[in-house]
């Protein structure tokens, strides 16, 4: 099994959502493996002719109740032929049909998904699907990705991609399926706003890993690639040294415009540290958007307390003043707690008053939520 298939580990999926007793199905399933008040037959490629009761198959395919009512108003016999499918991935399903069992492995996961999409069983596509979520790795995300586009599979691709830009940083360097994306593909990555890298020396290391993979083919797109980077956030040194004198880099013409332009913007921000100034950011310096921030909350500030919040991008070394304060006032000496992307804000002091009362930030939605109070005014506290 290809790499691109490679997936740790097997589980047995047992599909919800029965809508008779465990002892109907399982009786059911019985008559079709005894042919008994079968009403229609399957017939494959390979020769198989399968009995079952179309019913059943309508209750849970879209396509064999179109198939069956087309033939029942045709006046047609009920055989229906299904080309492309083998007697294996058939008998899986029908497991599923009648008895909402089928066992998913790496093995089968990719054909059982494409057959069960084909016949629209969504119930197996769904399960394949969360197969494939709960068995991602830096290895086989990327061949995860292509499968779930090239099949419309949109939420399994939206769940892989998230997955990819916040593990990227190994997946550029255990991954060999990156390796083998068009220029189209890694384009697409590296340009991401939301891509999950400390450095951007992370991003000019793959496209190097990318290029010489195949040298010949792929080093004219180095430019292409270049644009890609966020150049002005590297470091100096590291620009200098490791990008610009780079002979994918000085061996191109076209690259010329764009060293230029970073080494202008690198010298303004060195300058622009030995006095009071700002420097306009150009696009080879957008930062992606962070993946951790840290929060100021409050605190006192020119002799009494405050409601302002700041934030702090370690990625762009920015500080941003948020225009959500804390709607209930000026607050200092509380302590704060994080769970999830909730930040919990207790007690305090507000320069006339010592609190009980705890607040929540939703840091996503920007929402600030009364929650219960203490028993006792708290300030300069722990938490932990």
């Amino acid at each position: 099994m290809g790499e691109s298939n490679a997936i740790v580990g097997q589980t047995v999926a047992v599909g919800s959502g029965r809508c008779m007793s465990i002892q109907a199905m399982q009786a059911l399933f019985e008559l079709k493996e005894n042919n008994q008040l079968c009403d229609a037959t399957i017939v494959l490629d390979d020769g198989a002719a399968i009995p079952v009761h179309r019913a059943i198959l309508c209750a849970c395919s879209s396509y064999f109740r179109a198939r069956f009512t087309t033939m029942l108003q045709s006046g047609h016999k009920s055989r229906v032929h299904l080309p492309g499918v083998t007697s294996d991935m058939l008998q899986k399903l029908l497991v599923y049909v009648y008895l909402r069992k089928i066992d998913i492995t790496e093995e089968n996961v990719y054909s059982l998904l494409i057959t069960a999409d084909y016949l629209s069983i969504l119930g197996v596509v769904q399960l394949c699907c969360k197969f494939l979520e709960d068995n991602l790795s830096p290895k086989n995300c990327i061949g995860v990705l292509r499968f779930a586009r090239n099949h419309f599979c949109l939420e399994l691709g939206n769940n892989v991609w998230t997955y990819i830009m916040r593990n990227f940083t190994q997946i550029s360097t255990d991954s060999n399926e990156i390796l083998n994306l068009n220029l189209a593909e890694i384009q697409e990555i590296i340009n991401a706003d939301h891509l999950n890298v400390k450095s951007e020396e992370t991003v000019w290391e793959t496209i190097l890993r990318w290029i010489d993979y195949d040298t010949t083919a792929r080093k004219k797109h180095i430019v292409a690639l270049m644009k890609c980077i966020r150049l002005g956030l590297l470091d100096t040194q590291f620009f200098l040294e490791r990008v610009k004198e780079h002979p994918y880099v000085s061996s191109s013409e076209e690259s010329r415009p764009m060293i230029i332009e970073t080494l202008k913007f690198l010298y303004d921000l060195e300058m622009i540290t030995h006095r009071d100034g700002e420097v306009i950011t150009p696009e080879i310096a957008r930062p992606r958007v962070p993946h951790e921030i840290l929060f100021a909350i409050g605190g006192w500030s020119g002799g009494s307390p405050t409601n302002f919040i700041e934030t702090y991008d370690t990625r762009a070394d920015r500080w941003v003043k948020l225009e959500e304060v804390d709607p209930t006032g000026p607050r200092a000496y509380h302590g704060t707690a994080v769970v999830g992307f909730k930040i919990y804000v207790i007690g305090g002091f507000d320069g006339m008053d010592y609190f009980n009362s705890c607040r929540c930030l939703d840091a996503v939605n920007k929402v600030w939520k009364e929650i219960a109070p203490m028993h006792a005014r708290r300030y300069l506290h722990g938490k932990g």
